[in-house]
């Protein structure tokens, strides 16, 4: 190609000072290096010492002092500054002492605000209670119905709103408020039918913000309305499995009811200063008191027992204002009024409100709690009741689904009833159970509600009693499961694991659904693999395999089929263990959908490289990984976005990288045999080349394998050892053209190249430098980083400059010619299309300078061991010299020319013009042999040049005269004091 062997012309423009012959200075590295080094002081540690505390001595003399005063007129103390790091292990930094100061400035505090360290440790409810509102969305998502609903709303007449604001009579406010009360019994009636599950959700919360806004607009009357009228729909069981989903809808109004009449007393007490959090009922003013009396006798005026057990049950909380043992008195009374309700589920879900509210305002009322459990036991002979079976057989409810209605109701009580309750009542409420013939849905609910702790040490007393249980009702799967759950947290006696394995697996597989056999299965895995060998594991794999597969039921099963694979990684990390389970492989056979198998994959992929530390040679790992990389690689196609690749490069990355870094751990190791990795990455450049970032980390992976294969074989099988490197290049010069990056491939051929040259493969050296030079047209003038379009100006710039720092060693071709590496470089620079106004050519013309210098020395400032650099070949042969001469003249002419014509263009390019001459003093001032006078003419009108606009940093000029007074100061380098003389210091204008 004619761009190795063009060579730059002088240009017609050039001065008679710039062509002269330019001459570079003889340097003697050593030498420069030993003055270089700084001079070294002995320090005694122990008299000073960067971490010792600082000993500051402080002397003030004393003004003003009377005559003969006995107090000396100066005094001096040894300060010690506090030391940051010191202070931090005695408690005395900033944070601590921050933490430890009162919070007086920022807290006002009242009579009876602080509570005592007692009250504190006796708070029952804490992080470890599972709110209520974590159940509500589970709730509402899993009882749905697509029957229609309808909603029948009294909310009375206008009469109320006629009332006379000038009465002032008490009695007539009172007969006015009983009159509205009634009305509401009395008024119009307003009927929504046929709404949807949405719908129905809708209108209820319209309801919600109606209260708010009536609550907003002082109508009170009306918000009451609102929350009776919404407490009769409770008595609905029309449509009996949204009954949960509408208790939860519902009781969220009744909830906003409850804060709203709170708030407004809270607020009553308020004036004029706020009421303490532990306030007592001598804190709350009488009109307080009189105002939430008066909320108590509305709602006790209500009729129906439903709505009023409701309304009353919302404000509990209030009766803090009336009475110390208001709610203490209250709980009772409620809970004795529930036994009135004729549906054992509407009375369960009262029993589960009442609950609830009594655990946020009274949650160490234990006796309560239990209390509501018990009288829900005995409803529980009403749900085999002749009323119960007509309204099932109406609405065409199964027995089963029917009893599942009670689920969340029966764990919420038996939840705040076990809340940190003793291992006794445990022993207690099994006793029950058994009473009552082992009810399979209270056995469920006390299993779910207890420690697991306590139920995993009496785990087979609960099997005995699962297997008494009348599967007619609820399936004993269930309740396996829910066993198994707490399994899963809590380890059984050691003797009884495996029978514990044994029995629940007995009723497991004979489960006819796949659904409910692989969501029981799912939950024991955790127990199997927590307590047991790879052998139970893979026994508990084929179970699955022989249900899940036949008329692939595993289709409608992915989410419990992929929690199995997270188990079972959470517990073996040993990939040889797992590999060697016999089913594990056909077990990931079954996700056979695109997107949940990459997911699996994805997951065994992040496992292997977090957790398989140890070097492992074992064909079935490597075959098995590989393969299971290979399915995340084939996700990848036309649409997939640049962070999917990205993660997914990450995961493959992870697994092949570290082949042959010395000092690191293997992840993938194949010893000495460097053939066979270099055959693995052969392998893996086939199976894994749409991911661009998985084949730069091969490069680099063959790369490192040559460089070590040379340190390792030390000159043994010397031929082998070149054919090898030989090979691992080829690898490179190959694989390198198929990557879209432009700079990926230029740094890539450049390392590559770097690689060749220290194994002494001059040729394939010469081949890679050649293909980056050759590529150098193709970078853009824009590119995309992280996002962002940028100009490539500064990253070509870079690359440019360490391709000549590489250039130094490289020796030349005898066929092509003297430097004929760095005229192809000189001459791709000068054809390529730069950005307008931009400088970049001519600074690559001014970083070749110092390479050209560098090439012209008897002895190079860097050699690669075993490669004769031009050093060695021209030997300082005078054309050779001279040649470097004629391109420092053409390179130095293209310079001045550029600045020239700056010069001629608009101000705004004088900076530039500066900076450039400065830059150029500098490489003459470091390179050239001043003492030629054409030389240290030119230096100093660069310098000059480049002070004339008063663009050049003061601070740097100075400390360039500096440096050159002191390199004056040298026996050969007396030269430069005459130029110092003739530099001088222009101030900016």
């Amino acid at each position: 190609m004619h761009v190795w062997y063009f060579m730059f012309e002088v240009t017609s423009g050039f001065s008679a000072q710039a062509r002269c012959k330019r001459r570079s200075r003889w340097r003697d590295y050593d030498a420069e290096l030993q003055k270089a080094r700084l001079d070294t002081t002995p320090l005694e540690f122990s008299d000073s010492h960067p971490l010792k505390p600082i000993l500051v001595t402080d002397s003030r003399a004393r003004r003003g002092t009377r005559k003969g005063s006995t107090s000396s007129s100066s005094s001096s103390s040894s300060l010690a500054a506090p030391d940051p790091l010191s202070s931090m292990l005695d408690g005395t930094d900033p944070l601590s002492m921050f933490a430890a100061e009162t919070p007086s400035t920022t807290h006002i505090s009242f009579a009876g605000d602080a509570r005592t360290k007692e009250e504190k440790e006796d708070e029952p409810v804490g992080a470890d209670f599972e709110p209520w509102s974590t159940k509500r969305g589970e709730i509402l998502a899993r009882f749905t119905t697509t029957e229609k609903l309808s909603i029948n709303l009294c909310m009375g007449s206008d009469r109320g709103n006629s009332q006379n604001p000038a009465s002032s009579a008490v009695s007539e406010k009172v007969r006015t408020r009983l009159e509205e009360l009634d009305d509401l019994e009395e008024g119009s009636q307003r009927e929504l039918l046929n709404l949807s599950q949405q719908e129905y959700a809708n209108r209820i919360a319209e309801l919600n913000q109606s209260l708010k806004e009536a609550w907003a607009s002082d109508q009170k009357v009306k918000a009451l309305k609102i929350v009776i009228q919404c407490s009769k729909l409770l008595s609905d069981t029309s449509v009996i499995q949204f009954y949960p989903s509408k208790f939860v809808l519902i009781t969220d109004i009744l909830d906003t009811f409850g804060q709203l009449v709170y708030d407004r007393i809270w607020t009553m007490c308020s004036d004029p200063r706020p009421l303490p959090d532990s306030f007592t009922v001598d804190d709350v003013n009488d009109t307080a008191k009189e105002t939430c009396l008066n909320w108590f006798f509305k709602i006790a005026s209500i009729r129906e027992l439903l709505p009023r057990l409701y309304v009353e049950a919302s404000i509990l909380k209030c009766n803090r204002f009336l009475n110390k043992f208001g709610i203490q008195e209250t709980l009772p009374r409620l809970t004795a009024m529930i036994r009135g309700i004729g549906d054992p589920l509407v009375a369960a879900y009262t029993r589960a409100y009442l609950c609830r509210v009594g655990m946020e305002v009274a949650p160490s009322l234990k006796d309560g709690l239990k209390r509501n459990f018990f009288d829900l036991l005995g409803t529980f002979r009403q749900i085999s009741g002749e009323s119960v079976r007509s309204q099932l057989l109406a609405q065409r409810v199964e027995m089963p689904e029917y009893l599942t209605l009670y689920s969340p109701a029966v764990n919420w009580i038996l939840q705040c009833s076990a809340y940190r309750a003793p291992e006794t009542l445990l022993t207690e409420m099994m006793e029950r159970c058994k009473k009552m013939g082992n009810n399979a849905l209270l056995l469920n609910s006390v299993m779910r509600a207890f420690r697991p702790e306590f139920v995993a040490t009496r785990a087979m007393d609960f099997i005995g009693m699962i297997k008494d249980c009348d599967e007619a009702g609820f399936p004993k799967h269930l309740l396996f499961g829910s066993l198994g759950r707490c399994l899963a947290c809590a380890d059984p006696p050691e003797s009884e694991r495996l029978t514990i394995l044994n029995e629940a697996w007995k009723v497991i597989t004979k489960v006819r659904s796949p659904l409910d056999y692989v969501n029981c299965a799912e939950i024991w895995v955790e127990f199997t693999c927590r307590n047991f060998t790879k052998r139970e594991v893979n026994t508990v794999l084929a179970d699955i395999i022989k249900h899940m597969t036949p008329d692939r039921a595993f289709e409608e099963a992915y989410p419990q089929l992929q929690s199995v694979i997270r188990k079972i990684l959470a517990h073996f990390h040993d990939f040889s263990v797992l590999f060697s389970m016999e089913r594990f492989l056909p077990f990931l056979d079954m996700f056979q959908k695109d997107g949940v198998r990459v997911e699996v994959c994805r997951s065994i992929m992040d496992v292997f490289i977090r957790h398989q530390l140890e070097p492992t040679r074992d064909p079935v790992i490597l075959n098995a990984m590989m393969h299971i990389c290979k399915t995340v690689h084939d996700s990848v196609n036309a649409l997939t976005l640049e962070d999917e690749k990205r993660s997914l490069s990450v995961l493959i990355i992870g697994f092949m990288r570290v082949f042959c870094q010395p000092g690191l751990l293997q992840r993938v190791s194949f010893g000495r045999d460097f053939e066979q990795q270099l055959s693995f990455c052969v392998e893996a450049r086939a199976t894994f080349c749409n991911l661009e970032s998985v084949l730069v980390q091969l490069i680099h992976t063959v790369n490192q394998l040559a460089m070590e294969t040379r340190r390792v074989m030390r000159g043994n099988h010397s031929r082998k050892t070149a054919a090898f490197v030989r090979a691992c290049a080829a690898f490179s010069f190959i694989t390198i053209p198929s990557l879209s990056s432009i700079f990926s491939r230029l740094h890539l051929y450049l390392l590559s190249g770097q690689v060749a040259l220290a194994n002494q493969c001059l040729s394939q050296a010469d081949a890679f430098l050649k293909a980056a030079v050759s590529i150098l047209p193709e970078v853009p003038r824009s590119i995309s980083v992280e996002g962002k379009i940028r100009s490539s100006e500064s990253f070509l710039l870079d690359f440019i400059n360490n391709l000549l720092a590489t250039l130094l060693v490289v020796p030349d071709h005898p066929e092509h010619g003297v430097l004929y590496l760095v005229r192809g470089v000189l001459n791709m620079v000068q054809d390529y299309t730069w950005e307008e106004n931009s400088d970049a050519k001519v600074r690559v013309y001014i970083c070749a300078l110092p390479l050209l210098a560098a090439m012209s020395q008897e002895s190079y400032l860097y050699t690669i061991p075993k490669v004769d650099s031009n050093e060695t070949l021209y030997g300082g042969d005078p054309k050779f010299l001279s040649e470097i001469n004629k391109m420092c003249e053409t390179l130095i002419g293209q310079i001045l020319d550029h600045l020239k014509a700056l010069g001629r263009e608009e101000q705004q390019s004088t900076r530039r013009q500066g900076a450039l001459a400065f830059s150029l003093f500098c490489v003459l001032l470091a390179h050239a042999d001043l003492r030629n006078n054409k030389l240290s003419n030119l230096a100093v009108n660069l310098w000059n040049l480049s002070h004339k606009h008063g663009y050049c940093e003061t601070r740097i000029s100075v400390r360039t005269l500096e440096y050159m007074k002191h390199q004056a100061q040298q026996a050969d380098m007396s030269h430069l004091s005459d130029t110092v003389q003739r530099l001088t210091l222009q101030s900016r204008t």
